[in-house]
Formats: C-alpha cells, sequence, structure tokens
C-alpha cells in the first residue's frame, strides 16, 4: 500500500484568492485579480468559457477594477509591494501595456465611478489633501482634472455619482463609529441624517432615482437598517430593519424594483433580495458564508465573490429566475477534501462583566490533535474573525492545533454600541474578554492551562503582545504578526489621512497619556518573559517597522527568546505567495519547539 506524507504547507497555501472582479456590460468578460501565478495580477475569462488568461504582469495588489461601459478598455488601480498607495492605469479589454492615468507613487487615487459614456471617471485623492483627501473627476479624452469637493473637517471614504452626473453622493468618516453621508446637488451640500447627532454610521449610499437616494445606516438605532432619503424634502424615511441583522450593502440596478443588500450576523453574510414596490423580502442561499464583492447587472444577474471556513474565494454566477449558483472559478485547497477541512463550533461566553462574546472554536480532528490551543485575537479591532478561509488557520488544524477566535468588545456584527466599546479602550475591555474567553475554555474542557498559545495580526498581534506582557503565565510562545507595540508611536506614524479619526479611536496622546502607557505593550516588556517570533512587512504603512523594531530592541536587551522576520516587499499583509509561505512555515517550526 502506498502511503503519503501529511500535507506540507504549500498544499494549504498553493491556494489562491480574489482581491476584486468586474464584468464587462455585455457580460461576455469577467476580470478579476488574483494571485494564480504567486503574485497578484489581472487575469480574464470570455464567459461562457470559464478557462483563465493574465492580462498584467504587475505583480501588485489591486486596489479596484472598472469596465468602460462602452466596451473599449478597463481601469484598475495597483500599489507598490503592499504600499496602499494605489495608482489608476488604463489598459485594452483583452490585456497589454498599462496606460498611467492618474499616477503619483507618493499619493493614492481610489477610483470610484466611471461615466456611462467612459468618459470621465471620479475618484478619491490625497495629492492635495493629504489628510482629508478630496473629491475629483477626471476628463479621460482632455487629461483635465476637475476638483469636485473639498475635504475639510474629516476624511472622504466613499463616493457613487447620479446616472445623469449632476449629484454626488459621499461619506465623510469622522471615526470609524461616525460615518454621516452627503449628497451634493449644485452648490448645495446636504446631510442625509445629522450633523448634530454623529454617533452612528452609514454603510453604503447608492442613487435609486435623480431625486432618491437608498442608505445602510444606524442612525437612531444600534443596527443599520434600509432607507430613502427624498432629496427636493430633505427626507429620510426607514424602509426595511432587520432583528439583530445589520444592512451592509445596497445593490440597484436602474430600472428595477428590486434590489439585493448584503448583511452580517456576527461571523456571517447573508444576502436578500427586497422589492421596494411590495416590500417583499426573500432570502437568497449562497455558496458562501462571507460575501465580499456583489455586482448586480442590467440583466438581473447576481455575480459574487465570497468564501466560508473551508472554501476559498471564488466568483459564483446567478442568473434572474434562476436558483441555483454556478461557480466560475474552482478555488479549493490543493490535495485536501474539503470534507477533512475544519468548520468552527460557535460558542458563547460571558465576560468578565458578564457581557456577552460570541466566539469560533476551530477544533483539530481528535486522531491528530497535539492538545495545544492558539488563542487568535482578531485585526481592526473594529472588525471581527468570522467564518472566513485561512489558509494558516486549516494548516495548523492538520498539524494538530486548536484555535480559539473570541469577538471580543468593539468586534463587527454585534450592534453600534458593542462596536464602540474599543474606543479608547484597546487594553482593558477586550484583554479581560480574551483572557476570560480562555479561562472558559479551560473550565469547559475545550483547552489545557498548560497547553496555550498566543498569536495575532495587526491589532490582533497589539493584543499578543499586551497578552504577553500583561498574562505571561497563560502562554508558552506568542507570535506578533505587524502590531503595534507603542500607542504612542503608532498615533504619530499612522497615515495622514488616518490621523483625524485617532483621538476617539485610540485616544489623545496628551489628555490620555496615562491610559495610553497603561495599554502600550512596550510599558510590560520586563515582564514579557515567553519566546517571541514578530513578523514585519517593511513597507506597512498602517503599523510601521518602527513598532516592531521598538519591541524587539528591548527584548533583545532583556535577553528575551525573540525571533524578528522582516519582508522588504510587503506591507500590511502577504502579497506575494512565497512569503505567505515562508511566514507560516516559520510559525509552524516557532510552535513546534513548544508542544512536547
Amino acid at each position: 500500500m502506498i502511503s503519503f506524507p501529511k500535507p506540507d504547507v504549500e498544499l494549504f497555501f498553493r491556494t489562491f484568492h480574489i482581491q476584486q472582479f468586474a464584468v464587462s456590460r455585455d457580460e461576455k468578460q469577467l476580470v478579476f485579480s488574483t494571485n494564480l501565478n504567486g503574485k497578484y495580477d489581472l487575469w480574464a475569462m470570455d464567459l461562457p468559457h470559464l478557462f483563465p488568461y493574465p492580462i498584467t504582469f504587475q505583480g501588485q495588489n489591486c486596489g479596484g477594477i472598472h469596465m468602460d461601459p462602452q466596451g473599449r478598455f478597463l481601469l484598475a488601480a495597483f500599489d507598490q509591494d503592499g504600499n496602499e498607495n494605489w495608482q489608476i492605469y488604463a489598459l485594452p479589454r483583452q490585456g497589454g501595456q498599462l496606460k498611467p492615468i492618474r499616477v503619483n507613487t507618493e499619493h493614492k487615487f481610489y477610483l470610484e465611478h466611471v461615466s456611462a459614456d467612459g468618459e470621465r471617471i471620479y475618484y478619491l485623492a490625497n495629492h492635495e489633501n493629504a489628510r482629508y483627501l478630496n473629491i475629483y473627476r477626471y476628463h479621460l479624452k482632455d487629461e483635465k482634472e476637475e476638483l469636485l469637493v473639498e475635504g475639510k473637517d474629516a476624511p472622504l471614504v466613499r463616493l457613487c455619482v447620479s446616472e445623469d452626473e449632476t449629484k454626488l453622493a459621499f461619506l465623510k468618516a469622522f471615526a470609524n463609529t461616525s460615518i454621516l453621508a452627503y449628497v451634493k446637488t449644485g452648490e448645495e451640500t446636504i446631510c442625509l441624517t445629522s450633523e448634530e447627532d454623529t454617533e452612528h454610521v452609514v454603510h453604503d449610499v447608492v442613487f435609486y432615482s435623480d431625486d432618491h437616494l437608498l442608505l445602510a445606516t444606524n442612525y437612531g438605532e444600534d443596527f443599520s437598517y434600509l432607507a430613502q432619503f427624498h432629496i427636493k424634502e430633505k427626507k429620510l424615511t426607514p424602509l426595511l430593519t432587520m432583528k439583530k441583522e445589520e444592512i451592509r450593502g445596497i445593490y440597484y440596478q436602474p430600472g428595477c424594483d428590486g434590489i439585493y443588500l448584503k448583511t452580517c450576523k456576527g461571523v456571517q453574510d447573508f444576502l436578500y433580495h427586497y422589492d421596494l414596490k411590495t416590500q417583499a423580502l426573500t432570502k437568497i442561499p449562497t455558496p458562501v458564508s462571507i460575501i465580499q464583492q456583489i455586482i448586480y447587472t442590467s440583466t438581473g444577474t447576481v455575480y459574487i465573490a465570497g468564501h466560508s471556513s473551508t472554501r476559498p474565494a471564488n466568483i459564483y454566477r446567478k442568473k434572474k429566475d434562476q436558483y441555483h449558483w454556478e461557480a466560475l472559478t474552482n478555488y479549493r485547497v490543493p490535495g485536501i477534501a474539503e470534507e477533512a477541512l475544519v468548520e468552527p463550533e460557535v460558542l458563547t461566553y460571558p465576560s468578565y462583566d458578564g457581557l456577552e462574546i460570541e466566539a469560533l472554536f476551530f477544533r483539530a480532528h481528535p486522531e491528530i490533535s497535539n492538545k495545544h490551543v492558539i488563542l487568535w485575537p482578531h485585526g481592526g479591532p473594529q472588525h471581527a474573525e468570522r467564518k472566513q478561509f485561512r489558509a494558516l488557520f486549516q494548516f495548523l488544524l492538520h498539524r494538530g492545533y486548536s484555535i480559539f477566535a473570541p469577538n471580543f468588545r468593539g468586534s463587527t456584527g454585534y450592534g453600534h454600541s458593542f462596536c464602540k466599546m474599543v474606543e479608547r479602550d484597546w487594553g482593558h475591555g477586550p484583554r479581560l474578554d480574551n483572557i476570560t474567553g480562555v479561562e472558559w475554555l479551560i473550565q469547559n474542557g475545550y483547552a489545557d492551562r498548560d497547553k496555550l498559545l498566543l498569536m495575532g495580526g495587526s491589532y490582533g498581534g497589539y493584543m499578543a503582545l499586551l497578552l504577553a506582557g500583561r498574562h505571561a503565565d497563560y502562554f508558552k510562545a506568542v507570535v506578533d504578526i505587524f502590531g503595534v507595540s507603542n500607542l504612542f508611536s503608532f498615533i504619530e506614524s499612522v497615515p495622514e489621512d488616518w490621523k483625524p479619526i485617532m483621538k476617539r479611536w485610540v485616544g489623545d496622546p496628551v489628555e490620555d497619556r496615562e491610559k495610553l502607557i497603561e495599554d502600550s505593550p512596550i510599558t510590560y516588556v520586563k515582564q514579557m518573559t515567553k519566546p517571541i517570533l514578530i513578523i514585519q512587512g517593511a513597507n506597512d504603512p498602517r503599523v510601521v517597522k518602527n513598532e516592531s523594531d521598538q519591541i524587539v530592541a528591548k527584548l533583545r536587551e532583556r535577553g528575551v527568546k525573540v525571533e524578528y522576520l522582516v519582508l522588504e516587499d510587503e506591507g500590511h499583509g502577504f502579497s506575494k505567495k512565497e512569503n505567505e509561505i515562508q511566514v507560516y512555515r516559520s510559525i509552524l517550526q516557532f510552535f513546534d519547539q513548544f508542544i512536547s
């Protein structure tokens, strides 16, 4: 009988991801950004044929794809080695040389809309307003840029344009939990909700007609709902509220009575069709747990990109009046049956103050379990761990590690008040939610006290460092992936357009000095006694390399065992497959030292 070795890391990391996709108006071409060749590039399929072919050879992250409505070209935004400075290029539909459209490598351009005749593009950019960004219209034929809206009191973060291009709707982010929507008509700019009560969020806004907007907002409520805004009357009318389920995305096609809604409930997304005339709401089953992008076409066809805990991102299509979804891509884990992958259990536990916390527990199969559990605090922090595909998780599970991922206070998908709980409290409530969760696992037989490990990325890396300093006795070893070590230097070093939200999000260096000291991991270096692996992207614009340099230097001064891996061509994540494999193999080798 032939025997085979355990799956190597490459099998799990030879899974591919889809960043963005677009569909031509005639629905004969689908273009998507994927790392099929190890780095991200644009690939296309000439529908109905499903064989992909490459159309760019940049090897860079894609920040957006837009098709010319007239079918002549497409537009895409790329950064450079993870620096998130998005540059806009045009290229022929069948691929070829990129033509620079809006390129200034020291700045970023967020492409949001292409006019119906393909002659004008609309975007947000920071080349003339680094802190708040401006909205521009660019005339492709004349190569002329036109300023439409100047950002003044808060960063501009989203944009949509009316069908006749006479009105703009846009969002201003005063904080992650304070995002207001405005419509500009002529010289007048109107807030769709309230500028006096800024403690709410508009998640999405679309033009329903020349005089009506649809928006997803939690204005006046804890969970976001669907509302309509009448521009002439300046009147907001709620249309649809869902129990404990947040409406996050609205998808509309002119001439259609129905819209599609993407909702979020804790660890999972859902899709609905809502008839604006009859108010009939229909839940649409999908083949994914997490919906990352939706395109609704004039033919009534819906395209989605999404993934689940056991299947990587794929693109699916459902034609009008059809029940089933057709898979247009077929990304899976090579060499591993999907039923051999681990679907998480959804747990709930009371935190230290009685607050209910939802969590995911990925349990390694008993026959291969090494009895060790990895605590994974998620990034964000105003984000959540969800039923999404993580190759790292599935690989570690197949090597015997179980994983515990709590959605501590501050996580999204549990209402506005829950999400706000992390603001100006990065290191107390969320920290104790994590530790209380670990204690709950031990008491309920999910974990052994002497077999705990710790790993996180971004805010999760920050939390890993903080727990390593304040609760060192719990964990045998710690992995920090581009985590914040010093809240003071973090506040000063974030991108310029992040700085207006930092006081409400993290704290004020003067007013909150003692609190920021208390919540900074670097304060507790002397208590960090367990081995630590620190991973950092040299081009990271969010958590700059100095955050890791600081903590590594302090730990080495004290003689703590610390391994430091710097990726020179990465930012806040992994855009190159060889780097991803290197990092996750390093994590496995590091943890394997401590499981005996």
